[in-house]
């Protein structure tokens, strides 16, 4: 790896994307990368609406919520502070906790994935990521971790649901395999396993 790359971390909830995204960062660093870690929804006022609706503090629809989806990924990419665009152009290496993948995994479970991914082709084609990682566990895991974890699931955290999420996901990326690079590892095990994996990856681009 000899240039800042852009690097997006999908999963279904629960699936390990936050702490991946911390010792990748760590890895990145000590070698004397320069390194920005962001997440979507974003902590904007957008992404705060959409933390608000999973926590069912607030009604929407699900052609509104990937709307919002939508409107905070362009605000992630755009923004003249700290957008995604920003931060390469400055050599930063950026990873990212969720992407354009995540949109067209959960909203496609309520609505056509071809109408999910038309809709963010915009962002898509604003930046790609160099690589995108899918951390994969089971639903059942994934609901065992999100019990445990918390004191109660937000919205799209049923056992169905995620079923449904790890299907679309799966269907996404048979989808969009020629134009996407996209690393499947296994979440089940070690978080210090997977994050020898995936630096191994990252480390021959």
């Amino acid at each position: 790896m000899n240039k800042n790359l852009f690097i997006a971390f999908e999963g279904i909830d629960g699936s390990g994307k936050s702490t991946q995204v911390k010792l990748l960062a760590e890895s990145l660093t000590k070698l004397g990368h320069k390194v920005y870690s962001t997440f979507e929804p974003t902590d904007s006022d957008i992404g705060h609406l959409i933390r608000n609706i999973f926590a069912h503090k607030t009604e929407a629809n699900h052609q509104t919520i990937a709307a919002l989806f939508l409107a905070d990924r362009f605000n992630h990419l755009l923004n003249k502070t700290n957008g995604l665009l920003k931060m390469l152009e400055d050599g930063y290496t950026v990873i990212t906790d969720r992407y354009c993948f995540s949109s067209y995994a959960y909203h496609s479970v309520h609505m056509p994935m071809d109408w999910v991914i038309e809709i963010n082709k915009p962002c898509a084609k604003l930046l790609q990521p160099d690589l995108t990682i899918y951390i994969d566990i089971s639903p059942e895991e994934s609901m065992d971790r999100i019990t445990k974890a918390r004191e109660s699931a937000e919205l799209y955290e049923t056992l169905e649901n995620l079923t449904n999420v790890r299907n679309t996901y799966i269907e996404a990326f048979e989808l969009l395999k020629s134009n996407e690079k996209i690393f499947i590892t296994d979440g089940n095990r070690l978080p210090d396993l997977i994050a020898k994996d995936i630096f191994g990856i990252i480390s021959g681009l």
